[in-house]
């Protein structure tokens, strides 16, 4: 059952289960190093046992995308143009512009905007199989230039080879788990080595990122799920109806109402329990409510904002745009009673792959810039060269670098 906890109890219940990924990583450093020995030989062995790969390949044959994109519904092609619109023009807002400034003293400064040469998009297919995280890695990608895309998921199902194939990917390894991430990390024969694998995962995927990110970029290690609903008053069905879309999610997924209304929280907590009860995913979505999950009495909506900021949630729902100034750490903000977290999850534009865990604090979701380089560009004239010639040289003499400060003198004369 949902509970009701004073704001003072929020710390200790609203500390989150550390993700126990030293022991998952002390699992799967075998797996990483004899996929980077034998390559594919190695990553059939694995897609075999861990992912019940039959077959000799597991690069998914172009006929297949074409197939499976024959056999879907035209409520889920058209599901697929709006949401694909949408993420791909929120994407282009994201991208890094190139521009150029010329200083009366000389410089010329500017950047220049190039995509990562390749990606890879890791795309669960457990209990819930996820085109929608197919779109929302692969789109602001393409958005950005990458070229080459590639898709791992280890059942992928219809409605995930199908979407890829509506959206122009060929490359698609029905492989998943560490062996698929060490695959995409050091390339293989099949499956191109890649600049940047994004995409959540289990414990194991976690768990090879983090032992991987210095031979190939990810997005962030991610945690279970949360979201966080700031309401001083509401519909009590709205809001059930909002923490148990993120509670169906998994077992260890958090909701957590903050009110400063006792009498809207009772009103939620029957109305999670009403809800339950006809929900298909009851089962997960039940054991999150009763463990994670939580409706917090908060003295005022600062002291609400200031919980939320503490907690720094994936999802951050809130009654409307006066408390967007007082937004320190949040993944994704949404704003007002017609703006579920759900619609984010797959069609309103912004990316549903965020930060967990308090990974807030340092970063948002997933986004197109993710998949660029801003590079810096200088252009310095004579005139601007012998002006500031003098501090670099007394900074290179500084640290001990007399070359450096020769490679400017010996080009203004001194």
């Amino acid at each position: 059952m949902l509970r009701i906890i004073p704001s003072s109890a929020f710390e200790s219940f609203a500390t989150r289960k550390t993700i126990r990924l030293a022991e998952a990583e002390q699992s799967i450093a075998p797996i990483l190093s004899d996929i980077r020995k034998r390559g594919d030989e190695a990553l059939l062995e694995y897609a075999r046992r861990f992912d019940g790969h039959e077959g000799s390949t597991f690069l998914v044959p172009q006929r297949e995308l074409e197939q499976a994109a024959a056999q879907l519904t035209p409520a889920f092609r058209s599901a697929v143009d709006l949401a694909s619109r949408n993420i791909g023009e929120y994407a282009r807002m994201q991208l890094p512009q190139e521009k150029f400034t010329d200083l009366p003293d000389g410089r010329r400064l500017g950047q220049i905007v190039r995509p990562l040469e390749s990606m890879g998009a890791y795309i669960p297919a457990g209990r819930y199989p996820l085109p929608s995280t197919l779109l929302m890695t692969v789109i602001p990608a393409q958005t950005a230039g990458v070229r080459t895309i590639c898709v791992c998921s280890p059942k992928p199902s219809r409605e995930i080879l199908g979407a890829a194939h509506l959206l122009g990917v060929t490359r698609v390894f029905r492989i998943g788990g560490a062996h698929a991430i060490a695959a995409l990390a050091f390339g293989t024969a099949t499956v191109p080595k890649v600049d940047r694998i994004v995409g959540p995962g289990n414990i194991y995927v976690a768990a090879a990122k983090r032992l991987l990110a210095g031979e190939t970029g990810i997005d962030f290690v991610a945690g279970p799920t949360e979201i966080v609903i700031i309401a001083e008053e509401g519909d009590p069905r709205h809001l059930a109806a909002d923490m148990l879309a993120q509670a169906e999610h998994d077992v260890e997924a958090s909701a957590i109402l903050l009110t400063t209304s006792r009498a809207l929280a009772e009103a939620v907590v029957e109305e999670v329990a009403r809800q339950l009860d006809a929900l298909p995913t009851a089962s997960v979505a039940r054991e999150s409510i009763a463990n994670n999950s939580a409706c917090v009495l908060v003295p005022d909506l600062q002291s609400a904002m200031d919980i939320s900021n503490l907690f720094a949630p994936e999802h951050l729902s809130i009654p409307d745009a006066r408390l967007l100034p007082l937004i320190h750490h949040a993944g994704s903000v949404f704003i007002g009673p017609f703006s579920p977290e759900a619609a984010g999850d797959y069609a309103s534009g912004p990316n549903h792959v965020l930060p967990t865990a308090g990974a807030a604090r340092i970063r948002g979701g997933l986004s197109a810039a993710d998949f660029v380089k801003v590079i810096s560009v200088q252009q310095i004239s004579e005139a601007g060269l012998n002006a500031m010639a003098p501090a670099v040289a007394t900074l290179a003499r500084a640290e001990g670098l007399e070359a450096h400060a020769r490679s400017v003198e010996v080009r203004v004369g001194r």
